[in-house]
């Protein structure tokens, strides 16, 4: 799965309607890696809103350390995945 390292900041919220910040430092059209100050459990569903984008719903599948990764429910589509790639540059 072609996997891209990005810096991008992003608002992520849960099913509580909590909000936090992340970076995501790495993307593939089906999830990413974030640096996060905030503890998310695996299996947690949220959504992740990128530059430009609306909200991403994704599921976390790992936490470790300041790094969470999770997987959109949703593959996103080609375009949408080099457009986010191409903000990075």
């Amino acid at each position: 799965m072609l996997r891209r390292a990005v810096l991008l900041d992003a608002r992520v919220r849960d099913r509580s309607a909590a909000r936090f910040s992340i970076r995501v430092v790495d993307l593939s059209m089906t999830g990413f890696r974030a640096e996060t100050a905030f503890g998310v459990r695996p299996g947690t569903l949220i959504w992740i809103t990128l530059p430009g984008l609306q909200g991403l719903e994704a599921e976390v599948a790992w936490h470790r350390g300041e790094y969470i990764g999770a997987a959109f429910r949703q593959p996103l589509h080609p375009a949408v995945f080099d457009h986010i790639v191409s903000l990075t540059r």
